[in-house]
């Protein structure tokens, strides 16, 4: 592998109630290049989620050190952090976190607003956003006027309406019919193949996580090294 652009070195977190320490990850080493597609699998209460908000800033570790791009993210301020994950990260959610009241193309202009771009520029990277998502004829609608893979469609049009570099996606095909999840998947497939998106997915389906290159597995907090082998054993048949 090239450079890494998300580089994880020696990373722990721990929790803490009151008195109580909490161990969620353990001296976790990863690297994810380029243009990645990492599948992150474990049972509930493996630090899945946990290291994905690592990943993209939302919350700081323990012990050890996080990279993107050469930088170390957690050398940044809260002001400075939430610039670098507007410009770097995309966001998608099992439960789609739309705004009921605000159309798909309010929904997806949400992250612009806090940009300098002009109401004429935000349009125009809207429209491209539901467009690449398939859904530029519906950027009137709001959430319950569509499906529940047209809604998931619409946050990822929300997540990539900025060009960020990484997607985190959490459980993105959890709350969705096999033929809608497939057709995520087939999407970010897609924004992974032909506009170089990395994207780092937690999923609890197997047949979401083959879809990615890589496919690593934690288990009470320690990332098992054989799991990793095996996906980038795949990886190389695949392609």
């Amino acid at each position: 592998m090239a450079q890494p652009l998300i580089s994880i070195e020696h990373v722990s977190k721990i929790y803490r109630r009151d008195s109580l320490q909490i161990p969620v990850l353990e001296d976790i080493n990863l690297d994810i290049g380029k243009g990645e597609f990492v599948a992150l699998m474990g049972p509930s209460g493996s630090g899945k989620t946990t290291l994905l908000n690592l990943i993209a800033g939302i919350d700081t570790t323990t012990r050890g050190r996080i990279s993107v791009d050469g930088q170390n993210i957690a050398t940044l301020g809260d002001n400075a952090l939430a610039r670098w994950r507007a410009d770097h990260i995309g966001f998608i959610f099992q439960l789609y976190n739309l705004i009921p009241v605000l159309t798909a193309f309010e929904n997806v202009e949400l992250p612009l607003l806090l940009t300098r771009l002009s109401r004429h520029e935000r349009r125009e990277h809207v429209k491209m956003a539901l467009n690449i998502v398939g859904l530029a004829d519906r950027m009137e609608h709001y959430p319950r006027q569509l499906s529940g893979g047209q809604e998931q469609r619409v946050a990822i049009a929300r997540a990539i309406v900025g060009d960020p570099a990484i997607l985190v996606a959490d459980e993105p095909t959890g709350d969705l019919d096999a033929k809608s999840a497939e057709e995520i998947l087939d999407l970010l497939n897609r924004l992974n193949a032909e506009f170089s998106k990395t994207i780092v997915m937690v999923t609890h389906d197997p047949r979401a996580a083959s879809r990615a290159h890589r496919m690593l597995h934690l288990d009470k907090g320690v990332l098992s090294s054989q799991a990793a082998a095996s996906g980038m054993e795949r990886a190389r048949e695949g392609r």
